[in-house]
């Protein structure tokens, strides 16, 4: 069996490449809640502090997104992280999805 060298490449020059020979990074994923009839607002910010780590007041201001807005945008990452996030969210019993971030 036989290898192939490796090509050197000039550092100095610029090379063109098509998306497909470009390694892009993890394009960020990121949870969003939903609103629900049923949560009360007390726990909606009880579940993002214990879950996130959040303090009570970011834990509160995302909950009035979700309240107001009827959606919050309340963690970003990987995608494997974002869908244990959205995993625990659904264990709270909290309406959550995963999408690419804008």
């Amino acid at each position: 069996m036989t290898t192939a060298s490796p090509e050197k490449v000039d550092p100095g020059v610029q090379q063109d490449l098509t998306p497909d020979e470009i390694t892009l990074s993890d394009t960020p994923w990121v949870t969003v809640v939903w609103n629900d009839p049923v949560n009360l607002m007390s726990y909606v910010t009880f579940v993002f502090q214990k879950h996130f780590g959040y303090g009570k007041k970011k834990a509160e201001k995302l909950m009035m997104e979700v309240h107001e807005d009827g959606r919050s945008v309340v963690s970003s990452g990987s995608r494997e992280e974002m869908e244990r996030d959205v995993q625990a969210m659904h264990e709270y019993g909290l309406w959550a999805t995963l999408s690419k971030a804008d």
